[in-house]
C-alpha cells in the first residue's frame, strides 16, 4: 500500500530552513550546487520519496534553458545532453525566437556623419467614401474678372421702371387731390367747412319738409331706461318769422344771430299722451357768430333758464290743440357751429294740464329725478325728437355739398 502523500508543505521540519546563496561562479558546478539547493528546500521532489516514482530524478535547471552544456552521468560516455534529456522525459527545445525582432540600427559612417533619415511611410487613403456637405448661395457669388454682368443690367431696368411709375402715380394723385380740393372747395383754410356751413343755410327752401321733419320718426333707446319710441307727425307750421315763437328773453338772447327763416313741427308720441315741438332757426350770420353763441349759452346757462323756453306750436283739430305756455313741461335749445341753425324742441301733456314748475330735458333726464316732467319721460320726448331732427339736418347738408358724379 503506498504510503499517503505529505501536506503542501513545502518545507520539511527536519531540514534546514537556511538556503545558502547560490554560487556565483557559473558552469556546470554552479548548476550542481543550485539543483543540491533544490533538493533540500522540496524534500518531497527527492528521489524515492514519492510512492512508485521509479525513473530517474529530474534533470537540473541549466538542462531546460541550454545556455551552457549540463553536467550528467552520461557525459563522459559519448552521450549527447539531448539524448540525455529524452531518456529523463524532458522535451527538447529547439532553436526559436519568441521575441519580436527590432528594427536595425544602421552603423555610423566612418566619417562620423550621422545616417540619413528614412523616408516616412506614407499613409494609405482612407477608404471610408467622405460625405461632401452641400453648397448654399445666399446670394450672387463675387466674380474677379472684368467681364460684363449681363444679369445686373437686367434688374436695373424693371427697378428703374418701377421707380419712374410709383412717381408718376404720386403726382398723379397728388394732382388728383388738388383739383378735387378746388373743385369742391376743400382746402386747408377750412373753404371745405364754409360751403357746408353755406350749404346748410339754403336748406329751408331747397330741401322738402319730409326730409327736415319726417312724418315718423323712430327712436330707438331714446326712452326712460333705453326704451323705444316713435313720434308722427301732427302739425307743421308755415315758415314765418320769430316774432312770437320765443319769450321775450329768449328772443333777446338770438338777437345777435338774426333770425332768417324758422320751421317748426309738432309730433305726439305712440300712446297719443305727450305732444312735442320741434323747430329749426336759420339765422343770417356766420359760424364765428355762432360760435360765440353757443359759448354765451353754455357759460351764462342760457338754455336751462325757465324764462329762456321756446313756444309750442298748437294747431286746432289735433292732440296739440291745447298744448300753450301754460302747458310747456321740459325743453332744450342747442346752437349749431357747422351750420347756421338753432334746433330746439319742447314738450308737454295732450291732455292740455298746466305744469307749475317746468324742467329742462338734461335735468329731467337724470336717474332719480322726482319731477312731473321727469317721471312722465318729458324729459326724454324733447330731447330725443330734437338729437333724430339735428342729425336728419346734418346728413342732408352733408348730401348738398357731394358733386355728382
Amino acid at each position: 500500500m503506498p504510503a499517503p502523500a505529505r501536506s503542501f508543505d513545502f518545507f520539511d521540519s527536519s531540514s534546514d530552513t537556511s538556503v545558502p546563496a547560490p554560487d556565483a561562479t557559473s558552469g556546470p558546478q554552479g548548476s550542481a550546487s543550485a539543483a543540491g539547493v533544490e533538493a533540500r528546500r522540496f524534500p518531497e521532489l527527492r528521489p524515492g520519496r514519492r510512492a512508485g516514482s521509479a525513473g530517474p530524478p529530474p534533470p537540473a535547471a541549466s538542462a531546460r534553458f541550454p545556455d551552457a552544456p549540463p553536467v550528467t552521468a552520461d557525459s563522459g560516455r559519448g552521450v549527447s545532453p539531448a539524448a540525455a534529456a529524452r531518456r529523463a522525459g524532458v522535451s527538447v527545445e529547439g532553436p526559436s525566437e519568441t521575441t519580436r525582432r527590432l528594427r536595425p540600427i544602421p552603423a555610423e559612417d566612418p566619417a562620423g556623419k550621422p545616417p540619413a533619415p528614412t523616408p516616412p511611410v506614407p499613409t494609405p487613403p482612407s477608404v471610408t467614401p467622405s460625405v461632401e456637405r452641400p453648397f448654399v448661395s445666399f446670394a450672387q457669388p463675387e466674380t474677379y474678372d472684368d467681364s460684363p454682368r449681363p444679369v445686373a443690367r437686367r434688374r436695373t431696368r424693371p427697378r428703374t421702371a418701377a421707380a419712374a411709375a410709383c412717381v408718376v402715380l404720386g403726382l398723379g394723385l397728388i394732382g388728383g387731390a388738388v383739383t378735387g380740393s378746388w373743385l369742391t372747395g376743400d382746402g386747408a383754410d377750412g373753404s371745405g367747412s364754409r360751403s357746408t356751413y353755406a350749404a346748410a343755410a339754403d336748406l329751408w327752401h331747397s330741401v322738402p319738409v319730409d326730409e327736415l321733419f319726417p312724418p315718423t320718426v323712430q327712436g330707438d333707446g331714446a326712452g326712460p331706461g333705453g326704451a323705444d319710441r316713435t313720434w308722427t307727425r301732427i302739425a307743421v307750421a308755415p315758415d314765418t318769422g320769430c316774432r312770437d315763437a320765443f319769450d321775450p328773453l329768449l328772443r333777446k338772447a338770438l338777437a345777435p344771430v338774426g333770425c332768417l327763416r324758422l320751421l317748426r313741427a309738432t309730433y305726439t308720441d305712440a300712446t297719443r299722451s305727450h305732444v312735442t315741438t320741434v323747430g329749426l332757426l336759420f339765422t343770417k350770420t356766420d359760424a364765428a357768430a355762432m360760435t360765440s353763441l353757443k359759448a354765451r349759452f353754455q357759460k351764462e346757462g342760457l338754455g336751462s333758464r325757465t324764462d329762456l323756453m321756446p313756444r309750442p306750436y298748437a294747431a286746432k283739430g289735433t292732440a296739440a290743440e291745447g298744448f300753450g305756455d301754460a302747458q310747456r313741461a321740459s325743453w332744450t335749445v342747442s346752437v349749431l357751429t357747422d351750420a347756421p341753425v338753432v334746433v330746439y324742441a319742447v314738450s308737454g301733456f295732450a291732455d292740455g294740464r298746466t305744469v307749475t314748475a317746468p324742467q329742462p330735458a338734461a335735468d329731467a333726464m337724470k336717474a332719480g329725478a322726482t319731477t312731473a316732467p321727469a317721471q312722465a319721460g318729458l324729459g326724454h320726448e324733447a330731447q330725443g325728437l330734437a338729437d333724430r331732427v339735428e342729425r336728419g339736418l346734418r346728413k342732408t347738408a352733408t348730401s348738398a355739398t357731394e358733386k355728382p358724379s
